[in-house]
């Protein structure tokens, strides 16, 4: 039996059209696909929609005062209560938790992304690179961060707050950058890599083309992770007056005040430490269901010990 060119042209055609599917989508069915993940990115949105959402539909801003109900309890007019200045729980807890996830996101994509490249940098290449990358990243792991962060605390003001962000980063890429550094010797040595070297490919061009780009499931799955990291660092900072400075807030400040009224005004503490846990456990869940959706065997490990 013969088949005719045209007949041989179609069924190549449609070989050509099915695709296995990307890894993408393979990852992101993993992750939708295990109740801890589902769980997990569901409260992250909730979160993200009452931080971001929830000050537009409150009657007050964070810098309001209500002078006619300091320290009530939750009512009409204040969903959450109010403070000892008159302040609204529900209109500054908000305000905290907008800060405390853009201090989070920043500072661990700021971290994971300098981990990348330190790490990809002194594994890739040999002699003093690599010797003084790895020694300024064995003497930031020692260096004791939340007392230079405490020190450093009269610098983040009011409207400051990003140079509080980049110095947090800073304490957060060195264990990443050891593994990212392990893991660049070993793909340095690949076929595809020695192919771009003796094709002349320069070497950052290579670092940052094929490399990192290679670790993106750690990378990812670490960015994630110091989501959470950054988040409870910079609310101890707060907590101690450290971090975000008055008249801003973040929800370490507000644990901080409400603590001293939590006993006969719980409110002032309560909705701030339970936002704090729920959107930690939120964090953590996609992290571990993002490094199991990357690496199915992990979760295979857990599950037979």
């Amino acid at each position: 039996m013969t088949i005719s060119d045209e007949e041989l042209a179609e069924q190549q055609s449609a070989i050509g059209r099915i695709q296995a599917p990307s890894r993408l989508r393979v990852v992101a069915g993993r992750f939708f696909g295990s109740l801890q993940g589902r769980i997990g990115f569901a409260l992250l949105g909730l979160i993200f929609l009452l931080a971001f959402v929830g000050p537009y539909i409150g009657r007050w801003t964070y810098t309001d005062q209500d002078f006619t109900a300091f320290l009530q309890p939750p009512s009409l007019a204040h969903w959450w209560g109010t403070l000892q200045t008159g302040a609204d729980v529900y209109a500054v807890t908000l305000r905290g938790l907008q800060k405390s996830l853009i201090v989070g996101l920043l500072a661990a994509v700021i971290g994971t992304t300098l981990a990348a490249v330190v790490g990809a940098f002194a594994g890739y290449f040999t002699g003093w690179a690599d010797r003084s990358l790895t020694w300024v990243t064995d003497l930031m792991l020692v260096l004791p961060a939340f007392l230079i962060l405490a020190i450093m605390s009269p610098l983040f003001e009011s409207g400051q707050w990003l140079l509080f962000v980049l110095v947090l980063a800073v304490f957060l890429w060195m264990v990443t950058s050891k593994i990212v550094r392990s893991m660049t010797i070993s793909l340095k040595e690949r076929e595809f890599i020695q192919a771009a070297r003796f094709m002349g490919v320069p070497p950052v061009k290579i670092i940052f083309r094929h490399i990192i780009p290679n670790m993106s499931s750690l990378l990812v799955v670490d960015a994630t992770l110091n989501v959470s990291a950054a988040i409870l660092t910079e609310t101890s900072l707060s907590y101690f007056g450290f971090g975000i400075q008055p008249p801003d807030v973040s929800l370490g400040s507000l644990i901080a005040d409400g603590a001293r009224t939590a006993i006969y005004a719980p409110w002032t503490f309560w909705f701030c430490s339970g936002l704090l846990i729920v959107m930690v456990l939120a964090v953590n869940l996609v992290g571990d269901s993002l490094r199991d959706a990357f690496d199915p065997t992990a979760q295979r490990g857990r599950e037979n010990r």
